[in-house]
């Protein structure tokens, strides 16, 4: 979604919602592949008139268009544990996603790197603005604020889908910690900016999600479009049969695809659609 089916201001276009809704009634089945819960991602979706199913949190948690799940796949909890321990020793604020939603032990923390994230997807957009889309993006989730995590790991109606650690210095502090954790072979490490890492189950791949849901819908992956700009599209971009990259995309992307679009601030999801689609 974001940086791909969402403008610069967070929003689905009228002109992506409306050249959608014309290839669902051509019979082309739509599903939103995002990082996000779908408690961030289906009002922007239904609010712009739209119905999907969702792939969430890269592929942990899987929903049908009336929001019941489909597919779970959840870190260890020991695991988890031990990823709590390694980020806690270096100082990273980390959130942790889950089954009833988004944890997190620092509002403060919480407003701040998203953001950095924002700001970072969006050139232009200065901190400002993405404070207030940050706020404003708060408020559409149901996030429990704790003090210790520990709350949530022992209680058992919680499962941790999902681990996200930010750092507006991106990269650079991140470059030793992925070389740690690209190392435990339970776990796959993506980003959804340069500023974020994101931790999930090795199971729980875009790529693997979007697979499955075509072979429900008896779909050929051969005649799969997938859509995307950043490093957690990866596995999704290498499984469709025709992955497009946004231009805004970064390099690695584009380079696994078979097509680059516009901007996400230029409609370059609906361009795309228009462009391999005969919607007439």
């Amino acid at each position: 979604m974001d940086g791909t089916l969402l403008n610069d201001k967070l929003e689905l276009s009228q002109t992506n919602a409306q050249t959608i809704k014309k290839a669902q009634e051509k019979g082309v089945e739509f599903i939103v592949a995002t990082g996000r819960s779908l408690t961030e991602a289906r009002p922007l979706v239904e609010g712009a008139g739209l119905k999907a199913s969702y792939i969430t949190l890269n592929g942990a948690m899987v929903f049908d268009p009336d929001g019941n799940v489909a597919v779970e796949i959840p870190l260890e909890k020991e695991r988890t544990q031990d990823l709590m321990t390694l980020l806690n020793q270096h100082g990273f604020y980390f959130e942790l996603v889950t089954n009833k939603g988004l944890v997190s032990d620092s509002r403060v923390g919480r407003i701040k790197n998203v953001a950095d994230l924002i700001v970072s997807l969006n050139p232009g957009t200065d901190f400002k603005t993405g404070i207030a889309l940050a706020s404003a993006r708060a408020e559409l989730m149901d996030i429990l604020y704790v003090d210790d995590y520990n709350k949530i790991l022992n209680d058992d109606s919680f499962k941790v889908m999902k681990m996200v650690v930010f750092d507006e210095n991106g990269p650079d502090v991140f470059k030793d910690l992925r070389h740690t954790l690209e190392q435990k072979d339970d776990l796959i490490i993506t980003s959804s900016s340069p500023n974020n890492v994101e931790i999930n189950h090795k199971d729980a791949q875009k790529g693997i999600a979007l697979a499955r849901y075509a072979e429900e819908k008896n779909i050929g992956i051969a005649d799969v479009m997938a859509i995307g700009d950043n490093y957690n599209d990866e596995s999704m971009i290498r499984t469709a049969g025709l992955p497009v990259a946004m231009e805004n995309a970064v390099p690695e992307i584009k380079e696994l695809s078979k097509y680059i679009t516009d901007t996400n601030k230029n409609n370059g999801v609906a361009k795309a659609i228009e462009h391999f689609i005969d919607l007439n």
